[in-house]
């Protein structure tokens, strides 16, 4: 696989990792020994079973539904995800974790050929990570053996029957309850401290912000039909004021928050990743720089971590290792932060993109079977990128808030090994919705262009090699639409001539992102028929099924780029650097070498940006012989096919996209 981006940056000889990615065990947070097994046996939920099997179970263990109802909300919408864990073990509604049940494989840190700083200035490293050891697991991950015993049902059931598993939860809830000594039953206000033990945090912030999250659920009211087809619903309790004070009778840490750049709304620690020497003038795991006066950042990367959390935190303080800004955390969305925002992370495999960009770690396995995301790490990070967003003035479109996998290689040769996550099954549409910014339409039928946008519960294309190479992966939802060479699935895919230099087919791998598209990305429409839709993508049309029922995109106008008149073809490129010219003495001039792809005549591509070309030179430990480069060359940056790409303005011509 070539997803994880954990790979390395640079060194003129092999290294072995100064630290192991060894899970490290934390204070149990919810003390729950000593409690008698209840005898309740929830039944199966249908239709509505399932709003009934949360009735049932508040009456069983005292736990108002209001609480049972918003703590499940914000673990997983109300959903079952068919008895498949999350991408830190958790299952069903109440998301109970048994992470050495469903995350028993290592890590893959190492795998690909990605340098994650991607200058070709200095040789790259490519450290191998040793998988994650130990047999010790936080309580965060072990909730579901702990419910086990609470309510005397089996581990299975509690990982496969969603009544069950809503059984489990108020049990959890309800033991969390006792433990501070408050009475059950009552006012749901009086839950606070319970909610927030719930949440496995083991600092009072992360705690807190969770339980608040939980009580604004509760106060909204939600409503809607989950992934099993129930219906479910919380009426809205907009005066509901809970007693926040409990907290700090839970016995949690204060989490070291001096000098983080979070919003208050996000719990936000700081874990510094390492600015060191260790001989011949090497050093790691970032570089020095005064952004944004130096340069503009203009670029949030998604990632996933492909490894659990208290690894990848081990890992990130290896000055040996590489780096990334912010850590997120599954089970709670608790954050770190490891990067300052001044200073340049090496974490997308695109000098260009790392210089220009802030880059966000979300726990998790890209090819885990059937791998959902917990609603607290995405609202989480949603409240950090807004924040990002608003402080950098960083558009929040697809190209600018970029997922590793959208990422260009900066060579022809990086191409092939660039990374993959957060791949098909991060969701975007919801992602963006939690932005404030929902993906919709903005244009009839003569807007010209396509908004991405399939229906992510109920689009779920095959995809192989999750676990077996070859092998299907589980049915899931996805954000991904697969693209073909012409109107039908009997044509075949379409081919990507970077990713596969020496040829070879494109095909439904979950890391193989040659012939599909993803939710927020905008292609200009190349022809319609049927219920088919082209769209200009790597030099060709790609056609996807889009029947008026049930579609996959929606209509948008914007800008295109199209090659200037007399020129057949026009270069596509990985980075926007300077023309040569532009390099002061003692900086090496750096390469603008062209994409194996081109733009040719009659084609149209979406505009993200014109931007100058930059190149940030720093490639020792003195940072007084860093420089920032600004050429007068102008490059357009597009969505080209997959990933991002850029394009020469003196090549191109802009045009509005309606046609």
């Amino acid at each position: 696989m070539r997803h994880p981006h954990v790979d390395a940056r640079r060194a003129p000889r092999p290294r072995s990792l100064r630290r192991t990615a060894a899970l490290a065990s934390s204070a149990l947070l919810l003390p729950l020994l000593g409690a008698a097994p209840s005898p309740a046996r929830p039944p199966s939920p249908a239709g509505d079973g399932l709003q009934q099997a949360f009735a049932a179970a508040s009456e069983e263990y005292g736990v108002p539904r209001s609480v049972l109802l918003g703590v499940s909300y914000l673990q997983s919408r109300w959903d079952a995800h068919g008895g498949a864990p999350s991408v830190t073990g958790g299952y069903g509604p109440m998301h109970l974790t048994d992470a050495r049940t469903a995350l028993a494989r290592a890590p893959h840190h190492s795998e690909g050929t990605e340098d994650p700083r991607g200058d070709d200035a200095r040789p790259a490293l490519r450290p191998s990570a040793r998988p994650a050891g130990g047999s010790g697991l936080p309580a965060r991950l072990t909730t579901l053996r702990r419910a086990a015993g609470l309510t005397g049902l089996s581990p299975e059931r509690l990982r496969t029957d969603p009544a069950a598993n809503v059984a489990g939860g108020a049990a959890l809830l309800a033991a969390a309850q006792r433990e501070l000594g408050a009475p059950r039953g009552g006012d749901p206000a009086d839950w606070f401290g319970a909610v927030a033990r719930f949440s496995g945090a083991d600092d009072a912030a992360t705690a807190t912000t969770y339980a608040n999250d939980v009580f604004e659920v509760i106060r909204s009211g939600e409503r809607r039909i989950t992934d099993a087809g129930q219906r479910v619903a919380l009426a809205a309790r907009p005066g509901l004021a809970p007693d926040t004070g409990q907290v700090r009778r839970a016995g949690l840490r204060e989490p070291r928050t001096r000098g983080t750049e979070c919003p208050a709304t996000v719990p936000c620690e700081w874990i510094p990743a390492p600015y060191e020497q260790f001989g011949d003038g090497d050093y790691g795991n970032h570089d020095l720089g005064e952004r944004p006066g130096s340069q503009r950042i203009q670029y949030i990367v998604v990632h996933d971590t492909e490894g659990r959390w208290e690894g990848v935190l081990d890992m990130v303080q290896d000055p040996r290792y590489v780096s990334w800004n912010y850590s997120l955390r599954a089970t709670d969305g608790h954050v770190a932060q490891h990067v300052k925002a001044k200073d340049v992370a090496w974490h997308a495999g695109n000098w260009y993109v790392n210089s220009g960009s802030v880059g966000l770690e979300h726990e998790g396995f890209l090819a885990s079977p059937d791998a959902w995301y917990t609603e607290a790490m995405y609202r989480s990070s949603a409240r950090l990128v807004r924040y990002l967003a608003g402080t950098y003035d960083i558009p929040l479109d697809r190209q600018h808030l970029l997922g590793h996998d959208t990422v260009p290689g900066p060579t022809p040769a990086a191409v092939p090994g660039m990374h993959t996550d957060p791949g098909p099954y991060w969701d975007w549409a919801h992602y963006f919705a939690l932005l404030g910014r929902p993906l919709e339409a903005t244009a009839g039928a003569k807007g010209g262009l396509v908004t991405v946008l399939p229906d992510y519960p109920a689009h779920r294309p095959e995809f192989t090699g999750c676990v077996t190479k070859g092998e299907p992966c589980a049915v899931h939802g996805s954000s991904a639409v697969r693209l073909h060479t012409g109107p039908g699935t009997s044509y075949p895919l379409v081919r990507d001539g970077g990713l596969r230099p020496g040829g070879g087919p494109s095909t439904i791998d979950v890391n193989d992102i040659g012939s599909r598209v993803s939710t927020g990305q905008q292609y200009a429409v190349a022809g319609r028929q049927g219920d088919w839709t082209a769209i200009w993508y790597l030099g060709q049309k790609a056609w996807f099924h889009n029947p008026a029922k049930a579609p996959v995109a929606v209509a948008a106008k914007g800008r295109v780029v199209t090659p200037r008149d007399g020129r057949g073809e026009v270069p596509v490129y990985g980075v926007a650097y300077p023309e040569k010219s532009a390099y002061p003495a003692g900086v090496p001039p750096r390469e603008v070498t062209p994409l194996p792809y081109t733009l040719a005549a009659g084609q149209r591509y979406v505009v993200g940006d014109l931007v100058r070309g930059t190149y940030y030179y720093a490639v020792g430990f003195d940072t007084d012989r860093h420089r920032v480069v600004t050429g007068e060359d102008r490059y357009y940056q597009i969505q080209f096919g997959h990933r991002v790409a850029f394009v020469k303005a003196s090549d191109v011509t802009l045009r509005p996209s309606g046609r």
